[in-house]
């Protein structure tokens, strides 16, 4: 995919549909939390895709203003969330326990 504001604009979009459908999906499975939503991994993968690559696109050049401030909202969300990403290429063996226990939603 090619670093574009376009593609930036189009991911950021895919991510609040996402979001949205995952509350609704929690919403209609009892009330339950978020913070306990299975797919809450996958969405701090997708928001991790999505900072890194505006951070990215920022290297290339000059972003417009609003999508710059899209960037800083979703950066600060991706802090709150970063310990939910996938680790990268480390399998279960590896895990410590706690990073086990988190994976595992224990």
């Amino acid at each position: 995919m090619a670093i574009s504001v376009q593609n930036f604009i189009k991911l950021a979009n895919f991510y609040n549909q996402m979001v949205t459908i995952m509350s609704a999906v929690c919403v209609e499975k009892g009330g339950i939390s978020v913070d306990n939503y299975a797919g809450r991994f996958f969405a701090a993968d997708v928001l991790e895709y999505i900072v890194e690559y505006g951070r990215r696109l920022t290297e290339a050049g000059p972003v417009p203003d609003d999508v710059a401030r899209v960037m800083k909202v979703l950066q600060e969300r991706f802090e709150s969330v970063k310990n939910l990403v996938t680790p990268t290429e480390k399998p279960i063996y590896e895990m410590t326990l706690e990073e086990f226990e988190k994976f595992m939603n224990i």
